[in-house]
Parts: C-alpha cells; structure tokens; sequence
C-alpha cells in the first residue's frame, strides 16, 4: 500500500502494487537478457514471453530450460517464463497480434527492431528510440572535470545508448576546452564539426585529430562510434532548443559551476534522463540502485528511464470503508 490517506468521510484509500501481467520481451544477442528479464517477471509477479535474436538462439534455448527446470522445483507455475527459441519472424507477428493473452511488450535492439515492433504491436509498448545523447558545455565549465566527463561519456564504451553524440560548446569557452579535449583524445575520436567550431579546431586540435564537417543528418544520429557532434552556441537557451529539436529524450546532460544554469537545465530539459556533472553513461538499471533492468524507456508511460522492479508493476485503488454511501 502507498499514497493511502484518509478521507471526510472516512473512507481510507490508497493504492497496492500490482503486475502488469504477461510481459513480452524481443530482443537481440545478448543472452543475459533473457536472465535478467526473466528473475525480473517473477520477482515483481508477471509472466514472461522471452524472444531473442537468432545470434543466440542456442544460449537462450538452454537457459529457458534451465529456468522451466527451476520453476518446477517451486509453486511458480514452469510455464510462467517462455523462451521462444524458434527464430522465424512469423512467431513475432504472432506474438504481436496476441493482445488477448500478452498486456506489454518490450523490444530490446536496434531501430530497425523497435520500430518494427511499435508498428506491428496490438498491446501497449514500452521502449526507446535512437539514444541521440547531448552534452551542453557551459560557458563558466571547470574544464579538467569537464574533460573527464565528457571523455568517459564518449569512449568508456562507446557502443552502447547512453554513449554521447553530440556536444554542444559555449562560445565563451570552446578554445579551451576544445583544445583540452583534443590534447587528451588524439586522433581517437572523429569529430564532426560546425562551421563555427571548425576554425577552432583548425587552431586547437594536434595534427592529426580526424575532423569532419557536420551534416543535419549527424545531430539526429546515434553514432554507436568513436564519433561525435560538436556544435558551437551562445547560450543555454540555444543548447536546450538543439537539445529537444534533434534529442531522442533519453540522456543528456550540462557541464557547468553556475547553479542557476543548472537548475534550468533540469527544469526545461525534458529527458528520462537529465545529468548536471556527470558522465551519462550511468543510465543503467544498475548503476540506478535497481538492480536489473528490462530496458530504457524514454515514452511518458509510467516507465522513463532504466525500468526495474516497480517499473513492471502498475497500481490498483483500494478503499476501506464502513457502510458509507454517496449522497445524493
């Protein structure tokens, strides 16, 4: 029970926790997910429908076995995890259009699959688009902190959604701390640049720093490179505006020593995850206290951000009462 309080009329009302129900997860690859997401469903109460990428087709097969082995030991019913091991794309249209017997479903990859999903899908989604991270450079930034931050940002593990793509520079400190960033990366980063940053990069960058010039294209993308976006502003109000024209809504975050700046950045920046001087590459189930995740959502559902636990349940109103009536 949570939010209970009592009412003028005596009534105590609250709400109580419950699953969503069966959840149907289709992913790719990794087959630690079918794991995760399988203690996840049981521990909050759901069934679960696993369907994993054919790449580990094999992996998951034996763990779905693994797991069915488990339940039969317990009260759990064995079948309350279901490992689709069959890689056809026909069972996933079939999955898909089973909204009598599936409430969610969660796509786990690339876009090409979430989009797949989000148009063939007959139950609600959960799920995230492209991961276009941005970083906003402020003009009264530390620059060694900031430095660190952005290079963990980018090149800890370049490969993965809460990796930066963009960076967005103050005029008043790009010099520095372009030349900074540069003197540390070398030529291990690409950097695609605008034309205001360019002539500084001519000037700051050591010889053989690989520079590119940006398209329109570069601030929508999701790199999943050592590539990244660097573009030149004014202001916090212009590095917001690039922020919800070309950002996904996933992770971003200000480097910055000016309080006031910070808290706008919260405030206006509407993303599941917002960063005031830190690496975004903390977006993740674990590194938030929750354990393990079902995935990153960046919809408005219940779910925004790393979904753990409470994120696959909903609620449901209970009310104590003691003959009371509605009056007319």
């Amino acid at each position: 029970m949570f939010d209970t309080r009592t009412l003028p009329n005596g009534l105590i009302i609250g709400r109580r926790r419950v699953p969503l129900g069966v959840v149907a997860c289709i992913y790719e690859s990794r087959p630690n997910v079918t794991v995760d997401i399988a203690a996840l469903a049981l521990k909050s109460g759901n069934a679960a429908i696993l369907r994993g990428g054919k790449e580990a087709q094999h992996s998951n097969r034996a763990l779905g076995e693994l797991i069915g082995r488990a339940l039969a030991k317990t009260e759990v019913p064995a079948d309350a995890v279901q490992v689709v091991s069959d890689p056809s794309r026909a069972h996933i249209d079939e999955l898909l259009e089973a909204n009598d017997l599936v409430d969610v479903v969660v796509p786990r990859g690339g876009p090409g699959l979430i989009e797949s999903v989000r148009r063939k899908a007959t139950m609600p989604v959960i799920a995230h688009g492209d991961a276009v991270v941005q970083i906003y450079v402020d003009a009264s930034a530390d620059i060694p902190k900031t430095v660190s931050v952005v290079d963990n940002a980018k090149t800890r593990r370049y490969s993965i959604c809460n990796a930066v793509d963009t960076l967005l520079v103050h005029s008043a400190v790009a010099p520095r701390f372009l030349a900074a960033l540069c003197e540390h990366w070398g030529s291990k980063v690409t950097l695609l640049a605008d034309e205001r940053a360019r002539p500084i990069l001519a000037t700051a960058a050591p010889e053989g720093t690989p520079i590119e010039s940006v398209t329109e294209a570069h601030w929508r993308t999701e790199h999943l490179a050592l590539r990244v976006g660097v573009k030149i502003v004014d202001s916090l109000d212009e590095a917001i505006a690039h922020i919800e024209e070309y950002g996904s809504h996933h992770s971003d975050a200000i480097l910055t020593e000016d309080y006031t700046n910070a808290m706008r950045f919260f405030d206006e920046v509407d993303s599941a995850c917002v960063y005031v001087n830190a690496s975004t590459q903390f977006t993740d189930g674990a590194q938030f206290g929750l354990g393990a995740e079902i995935g990153i959502s960046t919809q408005k559902m219940h779910a925004r951000g790393p979904m753990g636990l409470r994120e696959l349940t909903s609620y449901k109103w209970t009310i104590f009462g003691k003959g009371q009536v509605r009056p007319l």
